[in-house]
């Protein structure tokens, strides 16, 4: 049974405070101890693929497994901040239809939020706090296609 594992970005400040585009803010320093601390919280994934929201915040928080594992963070579209969970269903699918192993996502809150609220609709079992908090996970079990499971990882300390 493929494993997607859901990130949502580490700390990047707030949107307020920022001057620039939103999507070029980037991790604090924080935010990047929190990247740094995924190596050590998903040692024993087998990552196949890495699979972001090509905004930067969300690279830079797969930016230290990349390195780790030497994987690509590929950008996904399907992943950015505002888009219909539609979209991200059909990614979702997609890669757990594929038996290449465990891919690690990182994407927003409000998709996060977007996608525990369509599982819970259709009845798939939450194992944990529906929380969404900056640096959390959820590990979606995925066969054929469709969310069976998840469940909620806390961020790394």
């Amino acid at each position: 049974m493929p494993l997607l594992y859901l990130i949502r970005h580490a700390k990047a400040g707030h949107r307020q405070r920022w001057e620039g585009p939103d999507h070029v803010r980037p991790l604090t320093r924080s935010g990047r101890r929190q990247a740094e601390a995924l190596v050590e919280q998903f040692r024993d994934a087998p990552f196949t693929r890495l699979v972001s929201s090509p905004y930067v915040r969300c690279r830079q928080t797969l930016e230290p497994l990349s390195r780790e594992r030497g994987l690509p963070v590929e950008d996904a579209g399907e992943l950015e901040e505002g888009v219909g969970a539609n979209e991200t269903f059909s990614l979702i699918s997609a890669l757990g239809a594929d038996d290449g192993g465990p891919v690690a996502l990182s994407t927003h809150g409000d998709i996060m939020e977007n996608v525990l609220d369509r599982l819970a609709t259709r009845g798939v079992k939450l194992d944990g706090p529906v929380a969404f908090e900056k640096g959390c996970t959820w590990v979606l079990d995925v066969a054929g296609g469709e969310v069976t499971g998840a469940r909620y990882v806390p961020p790394p300390s």
